[in-house]
């Protein structure tokens, strides 16, 4: 079943508090933070370890390597500060155009794509334009009119590539 997370400004968590130090960096250059990932990795002996980043990054039309190296260049000073003494990785990637969306919160940066979403409540994929998101579901434009689908009955979705406006 697919949830909502809102991201929550102020987040007590490690990687929360790295989204809100990163977002606005990435937003600056008009793209948007859709995935975050922290991992810390112990050191041993004088070495005090490192920190993986990866980042997803995202803007409607296409997103290449060349943005993906300026979010980079971007982010990696921030990130530098907030982890002093440790060596810093960082990945920068778009989404995709098949990504599997993991949270609900996600379809708001993909309104007007193809999606395909695998339903519950008939054990089937549903596919169409994504006309809107909120928190508690998507409606999608499909072959046969539009479709509202809750986010309780939607088992996975992804990017349809195949269908687009």
């Amino acid at each position: 079943m697919m949830k909502f997370t809102p991201r929550v400004k102020d987040a007590k968590d490690s990687a929360g508090q790295i989204y809100d130090t990163l977002e606005p960096v990435v937003k600056g250059l008009g793209m948007a933070l859709i995935e975050l990932a922290v991992s810390r990795h112990k050191g041993s002996g004088a070495s005090k370890g490192s920190i993986q980043v990866k980042a997803v990054v995202y803007r409607a039309g296409a997103i290449g390597i060349d943005d993906c190296s300026k979010a980079h260049k971007a982010v990696m000073p921030r990130l530098e500060l907030a982890f002093p003494g440790l060596d810093v990785y960082l990945e920068v990637s778009s989404p995709g155009i098949d990504r599997l969306i993991k949270d609900g919160s996600e379809f708001a940066h993909f309104e007007g794509r193809g999606v395909r979403c695998y339903r519950t409540d008939i054990s089937d994929w549903t596919g169409g334009i994504l006309l809107s998101s909120d928190d508690k579901g998507i409606v999608l434009k499909t072959l046969n009119g539009e479709a509202s689908l809750e986010y309780e009955i939607i088992a996975k979705a992804k990017l349809d590539h195949s269908v687009e406006a």
